[in-house]
């Protein structure tokens, strides 16, 4: 049977909102010349690693419809919806993709927030060539 109900359609959409982020972020990181890495579990705060020549780094991802971006992880299980918060130090960085196509890195602390609003300053054309010295 191929009926769905409204969630999981939004869900499903949801869905695909991050993957385009995570593709973009790929894409966006092999074309500055950094060598991209995969956790081999879900269960990781962070969705790739970035080798930036004298470090890795572990990037969490997101897409934003809005100019703030929530910092919390949402799944679902058998009994519903789970929203967790990260901790500290969960992640070194944090891509934005925006529904403008804009990218964004935040590699200052997020610890304590629950959202962050991407700034001019943070476009990753400027922050990241910055990074790779």
């Amino acid at each position: 049977m191929l009926r769905r109900s409204v969630n999981k359609r939004s869900e499903h959409h949801t869905q695909r909102k991050g993957d385009t982020a995570v593709m973009q972020a790929i894409a966006t990181f092999t074309k500055l010349g950094a060598d991209v890495l995969f956790p081999l579990t879900e269960s990781a705060a962070y969705d790739l690693v970035v080798d930036i020549g004298h470090g890795l780094k572990r990037v969490q991802i997101k897409f934003s419809s809005d100019k703030e971006v929530g910092l919390r992880r949402i799944h679902s299980n058998s009994k519903g919806y789970v929203v967790k918060i990260f901790r500290k130090n969960a992640f070194d960085w944090l891509y934005v993709l925006n529904s403008n196509g804009e990218e964004f890195l935040i590699t200052y602390s997020l610890a304590g927030r629950q959202s962050v609003t991407p700034q001019q300053k943070d476009r990753i054309e400027r922050v990241f060539p910055a990074l790779r010295r």
